[in-house]
Order: C-alpha cells, then sequence, then structure tokens
C-alpha cells in the first residue's frame, strides 16, 4: 500500500532509535524527506546515515533538547516547517515513589511529555493547516489508560497531552490535520532493556528471569519490537487517514483490558 507521503516533510523526534526510529525508517522508505531529532549528535549523525543508507534517500538531523524550550524553539528555527510530525522527548519512565516528588520533578515531568510535544504542535499546525495537509502522531504509552504505582508524575504529563489533542482536533480537522497518539505497551528498546536492568537489581533478581516474566502479562506472551510501534505511526501519517483524528490507540499485545 502506497502512503501517499513521497515528498512529505517528516519531523521525526527521538528519532535516532528505538521506535521512533523505525517509524522515521518506514516514512523514509514511503518516499518522505526525513528529519530526525534528539539530543546526543554522534547518535543522531550515526542514525541519519544508517537510515540514508537503508531506504536511499538523503536523512537529516537536528540535535536539540526537546524537554527545554529553548530546545524547542531551535527545532522550529532550524526546520520550520513540517507536513509530518512524530512527537517523542525520547525521555524514558522512571520510578519515582509518590512522596520522593518535588515540584521540581513535576515540572520537569510536563516538560518533558506535554511542552515537548504541545509546543511542537503548535509550531507546526499553522503550515499544515495552510498547506491543507498535516499527520501529528504521538508517541506515549499504554499505561496512560491504567496508570502504573511510583510513575504518576509521567503518565499525568501524558495524560495533560491527550486532553489538549482531544480539544484541538476538532479546530484543524477541517484542514486535512490530524492528531493521533501512539500507545505502545512493552517494547524491545534499549531504553526499556536498561529499565529491566535497574529493576531487576532493585529485586535482587536476574535480567533474564525479570524479562520472561515480564513477557507474560501481554495476551500476546511476548515483549513487542520497535517496528510493530513504527510501522503502525507511518500509517497515521498516511494521506489516506484524513478521517482517523483525536484517537489513542493502544498497541499493547492485548495486556489493557479495557474496552475504551
Amino acid at each position: 500500500m502506497d502512503l501517499g507521503i513521497r515528498g512529505k516533510i517528516a519531523v521525526v523526534c527521538g528519532g535516532s532509535r528505538g521506535i521512533s526510529y523505525a517509524a522515521a525508517h518506514r516514512l523514509a522508505s514511503e518516499g518522505a524527506t526525513v528529519t530526525l531529532v534528539a539530543r546526543t549528535r554522534a547518535t543522531l549523525e550515526e542514525a541519519a546515515r544508517t537510515l540514508s543508507t537503508a531506504a536511499n534517500t538523503e536523512v537529516t538531523f537536528v540535535a536539540t533538547d526537546l524537554t527545554t524550550q529553548s530546545g524547542r524553539a531551535a527545532l522550529l528555527e532550524a526546520r520550520p516547517d513540517a507536513d509530518i510530525l512524530i512527537t517523542n522527548s525520547g525521555v524514558p519512565q522512571r520510578n519515582v515513589p509518590f512522596q520522593q516528588l518535588t515540584r521540581k520533578d513535576w515540572d520537569y515531568w510536563l516538560e518533558a511529555h506535554f511542552f515537548a510535544a504541545i509546543e511542537l504542535i503548535y509550531g507546526y499546525v499553522p503550515g499544515m493547516m495552510q498547506r491543507r495537509f498535516g499527520r501529528i502522531v504521538n508517541v506515549s504509552v499504554s499505561f496512560i489508560k491504567f496508570p502504573q504505582v511510583q510513575v504518576g508524575h509521567s503518565h499525568a504529563a501524558r495524560l495533560a497531552l491527550a486532553g489538549a489533542i482531544a480539544s484541538l482536533v476538532r479546530e484543524v480537522a477541517p484542514y486535512n490535520v490530524t492528531i493521533n497518539s501512539v500507545l505502545p505497551g512493552l517494547v524491545n528498546t534499549e531504553a526499556s532493556r536498561n529499565a529491566f536492568r535497574e529493576r531487576a537489581a532493585a529485586l535482587n533478581v536476574s535480567y533474564e528471569s525479570l524479562v520472561a516474566e515480564i513477557s507474560k502479562r501481554p495476551a500476546a506472551g511476548r515483549i513487542s519490537e520497535p517496528e510493530e510501534a513504527g510501522d503502525l505511526i507511518a500509517m497515521l501519517a498516511a494521506s489516506q487517514m484524513g478521517f482517523v483524528t483525536g484517537q489513542n490507540i493502544v498497541n499493547d499485545g492485548g495486556q489493557y483490558q479495557g474496552i475504551f
């Protein structure tokens, strides 16, 4: 299936690795002009070079910290227009007991998971509306449907983003601009593997036994690969997806058992 995005400009945040890199690979393969965004220049250079070779196209990058207002402004200045925006601050969840959270912590997580996305959305949407085409996909987590213990700070910020988007989509839909969120569950990324190692150490169990136990949680009986979320993101960016907007699409192998 041709996604109809050849020649479209795609800005992929958190694009140097994991889910966003997988999405960037698919978008580039479909003919989109891709710009990767992340904090570390060396990692971005390697990712852009690898992706350029794999997709046989030029891939550019912007090294900036999207958890800061100045970092977001730097991206908008370097790449002022986008037809496709994939938001992902690249900040993994961290377990923190509620009583240890300070106001500074709450401010940080709002920057990382709310402002990092909403300010880019507001930056790119006017141009999308003018061109009568825009596809925005936010990389969130399935756990906002059933928040977990000790990660309320992360989930609350992501839920704030979901609420803001639910209102915004009705203003931009007449201009063929859609905004959706993909909610992956357990994914085999470097960030997840590092989190599993930290958790195994905290529980004084082996990494292998912890991963084996975690893999039983989804009904599918396994942890997903980044490409499974990346391909879903690319599908939502397709020209044919103009009637799907304001949705939070769970992609977690059946771990979430709710209907809505």
